[in-house]
């Protein structure tokens, strides 16, 4: 058993039709574990399903629904506590996908806001945010060092009223991260959506999202991730992607993200014994929804780390960590 079950069922939602209660419990379990049960929901709606399963579908995509328009309202709170200081709020990732009806955006879970700031204007922004309500979360000073000197964001911020998180970028990447994705040509291409609102032009989009799940992180939830990448590419030019992906230096991720979505949600396509590695890391779930291949998880955790920063301070962050009580998931 494997996470297959699920991308089957997201790549042709009439498989469904096949199968019996257990095959349900365990896709319904993957699609939760994956963050995925709202987007599931979302395309079988036209597909008939059992009586059982009917009510937790719907409870899917009412939660999804709801949770767009919290996500959109909190969008719309940072815009206007960014307007005196006149800043546009370009949204990242989910919420942004949500206020543009993008088809990546339907069903799809959505937790923090993200939003992209110019780095010169990032304290201006926290002070702006803070005086609307916003405080922040870290308490460990060594963690809060940590985002503002390395990471490509700010520590992140709670509102005191409604409890929803926002991340405020600066770079889609850490800065100790080998590509450096161009944020200011991010930035000074961003398309309106409506209502002061701003996302990343269909190639950026791309960009980000691939260097999101492929040049950071451990590759956790990674069918999400490359769910988004999947329905994004639909409306990037495929020269202009290119163009973009080599100008944030991570034309490599990019056209390994293009072969692993039509492998994994497409017509098919090849793959090499590299790209093999992140699908295995990608399906490691079983029937329960529980991650499987434990130790192929823990090196993607480690590689995750590598990539992010030198040896010598890989160590020290880690020993860090490893002090503090912090054990991989």
């Amino acid at each position: 058993m494997s996470a297959a079950l699920l991308v089957g069922a997201l790549h042709d939602p009439a498989t469904v039709a096949r199968l019996d209660a257990a095959g349900w419990n365990s896709l319904i379990a993957m699609a939760r574990a994956e963050r995925l049960i709202g987007t599931l929901a979302f395309w079988l709606e036209r597909q008939a399903v059992p009586d059982a399963v009917r009510p937790i579908l719907a409870d899917a995509r009412a939660d999804a629904a709801r949770e767009a328009r919290q996500a959109i309202w909190e969008a719309d709170r940072a815009r206007a506590a960014l307007a005196p200081i006149g800043l546009p709020v370009i949204l990242l990732k989910g919420t942004a996908y949500a206020a543009a009806g993008l088809p990546a955006g339907q069903g799809r879970f959505i937790g923090d806001l993200d939003i992209l700031v110019p780095r010169d204007r990032i304290d201006a922004a926290a002070d702006a945010l803070i005086a609307a309500g916003w405080e922040w979360v870290k308490e460990d000073p060594y963690d809060d060092a940590y985002y503002r000197q390395w990471m490509h964001e700010l520590p992140p911020m709670i509102h005191t009223e409604r409890d929803r998180m926002i991340d405020v970028h600066h770079t889609v990447l850490p800065l100790t991260a080998r590509p450096t994705p161009d944020a200011a040509a991010m930035m000074a291409d961003a398309v309106p959506i409506t209502g002061g609102l701003y996302m990343l032009c269909a190639e950026d989009r791309v960009c980000h999202a691939v260097a999101h799940l492929l040049a950071d992180g451990d590759l956790q939830g990674g069918l999400r991730n490359l769910w988004d990448i999947h329905t994004l590419l639909a409306d990037a030019d495929p020269a202009a992607l290119e163009a973009r992906a080599a100008l944030h230096g991570i034309a490599p991720h990019v056209r390994q993200a293009q072969r692993l979505t039509a492998a994994i949600y497409g017509a098919g396509g090849r793959l090499t014994l590299w790209d093999r590695l992140v699908r295995a890391r990608l399906l490691a779930r079983n029937g329960w929804g529980q991650e499987t291949r434990k130790a192929l998880v823990f090196a993607f955790f480690v590689r995750s780390h590598w990539l992010r920063m030198p040896p010598l301070m890989l160590a020290r962050h880690l020993f860090t960590k490893w002090r503090k009580g912090h054990r991989p998931q």
